[in-house]
């Protein structure tokens, strides 16, 4: 008897060994879609967005963000390949699916070039538009056309962008096209040429002026657009910053569609870059109000969807956290007031370019500009009105503003001027950071965390995007989905397999 159900005991493991073994394949393939590819595929990545900036958005707005009705909601972790708390490696680790070290773009950790989503979608013969709120050489967009082991070689990222091929090209300018940058850093070296130069002698037209930009229409060749007035670093301004005459990102990604659709279909990338550049700065509410903004594009790619049922898929998540923003303050316990966002008229980096850079006066005539641009009030009762300074956060402000006077150069290199300013302008940091703990809401790093991001999905394939996965398989997935095997693509990979479609 014992022998017997020893026997069956071992049977049993074997038989589930068996099975187990047998269904790899098959488990393996779960995360693939194998029903008919999509058309038109979308991917939406908010830089810097993490669940605590949708979550400030959503109660900001008093609405849910579109991106957030999707009917596939997913995490996904976001870590590189040498170090916990990611930077520029996940934008390949969306693009091709393959987790690489930090700084790299478009290979992998031992500099093997990979293709990603974007050049597999222009092998199969559909049109492809790059789009992004900072300089479309900037790492996130840069994965999707380049292959270089630094992110800072903006030069040779210039060069690529105009060999690519692909069709359209908006947001922010390029960093340095001419590679004055690349000499100097470096006079001996070698430059490319002057990647404008090439980029119109590769048929692409031009584009800065808005009410040019809005007249194009559908055969107008290829297309690099970007607004006239670039605000920091070749990027676009903050949304709240934007003139009339500026382009904005949902409109860039309005006309991409317009100019892209075909019989073919395409595959359209929008960074809401710049949301991780306020996030960096602790300014709650310029990345409130260019997540705003990225949700519109997102609403564009949905209205495009509602037209073309069963042929679009559209995906948006984020490519990290930053700031380490979070929900809740000491100082105001569990209480929030978001709407006190609302009193912030620009962002930080318009407030250093308008008020602060050059300014000479005392902080006494600055007092006027603090209320006027962020609603803070220096005179009244601070228990009846949010908005008025305590004296503690007046000293905070005054300490501040003798950093600002000194200039950079002069400012103390103390790890205490770093944790209190994080190497921005100490007034408008300070400024922000005062209000942004009266909203309720407070910081924690002025870098990227590593805490997971979301993930949303709707259209064609959208239930592949439930569940917990790295980033590496946003960019599988969407391979699955576009009716390609979901894998690692070499460069030199001709002949990209086929998942089972019919």
């Amino acid at each position: 008897m014992y022998t017997m159900k020893r026997m069956t005991a071992r049977s049993i493991a074997l038989l589930v060994a068996f099975v187990l073994l047998t269904a790899a394949p098959a488990l393996a393939k779960s995360s693939f879609y194998e029903g008919k590819p999509a058309k038109y595929v979308f991917l939406f990545i908010g830089d810097g967005m993490g669940l605590p900036q949708k979550a400030a958005t959503e109660q900001f707005a008093g609405k849910q963000l579109v991106l957030d009705q999707f009917p596939a909601q997913g995490i996904t972790t976001t870590f590189a390949a040498d170090r916990f708390i990611t930077g520029s490696a996940a934008a390949t680790a969306m693009a091709a699916g393959v987790k690489t070290n930090i700084g790299m773009l478009g290979m992998t950790p031992d500099q093997k070039k990979v293709k990603n989503i974007a050049q597999l979608a222009k092998e199969q013969g559909k049109k492809v538009g790059i789009i992004s709120s900072v300089s479309i050489d900037h790492a996130t967009p840069a994965a999707f056309y380049s292959h270089v082991p630094k992110r800072s070689m903006y030069h040779e990222i210039d060069h690529a962008l105009a060999e690519s091929g692909f069709d359209f090209f908006g947001g922010g300018g390029l960093k340095d096209p001419e590679g004055k940058r690349l000499l100097k850093k470096d006079p001996n070296a070698k430059t490319l040429g002057d990647a404008m130069a090439k980029i119109k002698d590769n048929g692409y037209q031009i584009v800065t002026e808005k009410e040019s930009f809005m007249s194009l229409k559908p055969g107008a060749g290829k297309i690099l657009a970007y607004n006239e007035w670039l605000q920091d670093s070749e990027a676009l301004p903050y949304h709240m910053d934007n003139r009339p005459q500026d382009i904005t990102l949902p409109e860039f990604t309005e006309k991409a569609i317009e100019l892209l659709d075909n019989d073919n279909g395409f595959f359209i990338m929008v960074e809401g870059g710049k949301i991780d550049w306020a996030c960096h700065a602790n300014d709650a509410a310029a990345a409130v109000m260019d997540t705003i903004a990225f949700d519109e594009a997102v609403q564009k790619a949905v209205a495009f969807a509602e037209k073309h049922p069963g042929e679009v898929l559209i995906v948006v998540s984020g490519d990290h956290e930053c700031g380490g923003l979070a929900i809740g303050f000491a100082g105001t316990k569990y209480d929030t007031d978001f709407q006190v966002l609302g009193n912030q008229k620009i962002s930080y980096t318009k407030f250093d370019q308008d008020v602060l850079d050059g300014f000479k006066g005392s902080f006494n005539e600055l007092k006027p500009l603090i209320t006027e641009n962020f609603g803070l009030k220096f005179e009244g009762d601070p228990k009846a009105d949010p908005l008025v300074l305590t004296d503690y956060q007046k000293q905070l402000l005054e300490k501040a503003f003798e950093q600002t006077m000194k200039g950079e150069k002069e400012r103390a290199e103390s790890e205490e001027t770093f944790l209190l300013y994080g190497g921005y302008n100490p007034l408008s940091i300070k400024i922000t950071h005062i209000l942004n703990n009266k909203a309720g809401l407070g910081w924690t790093s002025y870098s990227h965390t590593g805490v997971p991001v979301g993930t949303s999905a709707m259209g064609v394939g959208a239930d592949t995007f439930n569940g917990y996965y790295e980033n590496t398989d946003v960019a599988k997935k969407i391979m699955a989905v576009m009716g390609l095997e979901a894998k690692v693509y070499a460069m030199d990979d001709d002949s990209p397999a086929k998942v089972a479609v019919k």
